[in-house]
């Protein structure tokens, strides 16, 4: 066997070991991965917000919630995490979870009913990630 460290990508391997760990994993789990996208537009159509997340095995994980410097503090970030909660919750899922840095939005995502689980530090060796959690069904966190 040989060993291949690389910096580029390759489609074709990465989407092999992809497809080998998800056969692996249909033993164990449910097939119900879906994507899972939230946008706020302005008048023109234009993306002035977004939120980019995954639903599979009754969680939600939001990867990314990003809106514009000129449209941030009027709500649309708690807007776009609110729908992708409620269709979350349509999906079936009862969790939610994502991350954050320390130089990010924690206290954003606390407002609004997250709770931190995890934390690792010195990234850029000064900035922490957050890991956060919150229940979408009605039981306490």
């Amino acid at each position: 066997m040989k060993i291949e460290v690389t910096d580029a990508q390759n489609e074709h391997d990465d989407a092999f070991v992809v497809s080998q760990l998800r056969a692996y994993n249909a033993a164990f789990t449910v097939k119900d991965f879906k994507l899972l996208r939230v946008f706020a537009r302005d008048a023109d159509g234009s993306v002035v917000g977004g939120l980019l997340a995954d639903t599979y095995w009754q969680y939600l994980e939001v990867h990314v919630v990003w809106v514009s410097e000129a449209h941030r503090n009027a709500g649309h970030a708690s807007q776009l995490l609110n729908a992708a909660e409620n269709e979350a919750r349509q999906r079936g899922c009862k969790h939610a979870f994502l991350d954050t840095f320390s130089f990010q939005a924690r206290g954003f995502y606390e407002k609004l009913g997250y709770s931190e689980f995890g934390r690792l530090e010195e990234f850029s060796g000064k900035h922490e990630r957050h890991y956060l959690h919150k229940r979408l069904d009605d039981r306490r966190q």
